[in-house]
């Protein structure tokens, strides 16, 4: 089945194949040419589902409207250095946890041989990244553009080999702190995301592809809107990362990224490496991530609520034994 498969997806020509062809679909994704999908299947003859479509960034459902461009904000920075500094305009809410160099860096960011990666300070909380973007004056090589460039790594859609479905690894090393990728969906309502939950088979597993962009709900006080939060659904429309595995034990965590300030609401959620990972392994982040796990503990040793749990199988030393 490898074989077919690339010969496809380098062969094929998308303006006359089906639309649903999952090869087709991600060689319309933009980015540089050695950042490309592939998609491969080395153990049966399983392909993904029929259902799904990939999509490059996320797209927003009915009842979600997002604020007129004409109300983005962005820096006057002069030249692209200055966007590294707490003068910058889009720094204005950031948490500066360290300040590095010799005028006092407090971007998220520092360079490791040609590669941006997230200072160690940052990578270890759960803080937001507020990050330059299209209204502001620097232009797209803006040290503080890191996750606003796209993804610049090669990603490997897989057929896992001990029964956990579909998995993502990479064939390069990626560094601790390197942005990987994006997760992108279906931007929906809380309502609709209720819909879709009573809709689904089994709730628990509708709930692994939802993501509630709930990061600056305490910030409502301020700005009421922000308490009305919006739910990323990538089950059936979504990017490479929706096929990323759970670990007790994982590489990558998510964070909360922010370019326009009036775009709080509708943030990005970035994949970004919490150790170095060694080419070929697969990439993987904790569903749960410290939520409830006191709660986990406790139900998972009700051998009656263990009935209704369900089980992990990522295998790691460090594997709690149940997911939720």
């Amino acid at each position: 089945m490898r074989e077919v498969n690339l010969n496809h997806y380098n062969n094929h020509d998308p303006p006359v194949c089906d639309p649903k062809c999952h090869y087709c679909q991600i060689r319309t994704f933009k980015g540089p040419h050695w950042s490309r999908i592939c998609i491969i299947n080395e153990i049966d003859n399983d392909v993904l589902p029929e259902n799904f479509t990939f999509i490059p960034e996320s797209e927003y459902g009915e009842g979600i409207t997002l604020p007129d461009e004409s109300f983005f904000s962005g820096c006057e920075c002069s030249s692209n250095r200055q966007c590294k500094y707490e003068k910058c305009h889009c720094l204005q809410d950031m948490t500066i946890l360290e300040k590095t160099g010799r005028h006092g860096e407090a971007y998220t960011y520092s360079l490791d041989s040609a590669t941006y990666i997230l200072k160690d300070a940052y990578l270890e909380s759960r803080l937001p990244i507020y990050e330059c973007h299209q209204a502001c004056k620097c232009d797209e090589n803006c040290p503080n553009r890191v996750v606003g460039r796209g993804r610049e790594l090669p990603l490997k859609i897989f057929k896992t080999a001990d029964g956990r479905g579909w998995g993502v690894r990479c064939d390069y090393s990626i560094k601790k702190g390197q942005f990987v990728d994006k997760y992108v969906g279906e931007v929906i309502t809380s309502e609709e995301t209720e819909i879709r939950r009573k809709a689904s088979d089994i709730a628990q597993k509708k709930d692994v592809y939802l993501f509630e962009l709930d990061k600056f709900k305490g910030d409502a006080d301020r700005d009421p809107s922000l308490a009305n939060t919006v739910f990323v659904d990538g089950e059936f429309r979504s990017g490479p990362t929706r096929f990323i595995n759970h670990s007790c034990d994982p590489n990558l965590r998510i964070f909360a990224r922010v370019g326009d300030h009036s775009l709080k609401r509708f943030h990005d959620l970035a994949f970004f490496a919490i150790k170095d990972i060694p080419a070929g392994t697969e990439l993987t982040f904790d569903y749960v991530d410290g939520v409830d796990e006191e709660k986990l503990a406790i139900e998972s040793k009700d051998k009656k609520k263990q009935k209704q749990m369900t089980k992990c199988l990522c295998k790691s030393k460090k594997c709690r034994g149940y997911l939720w």
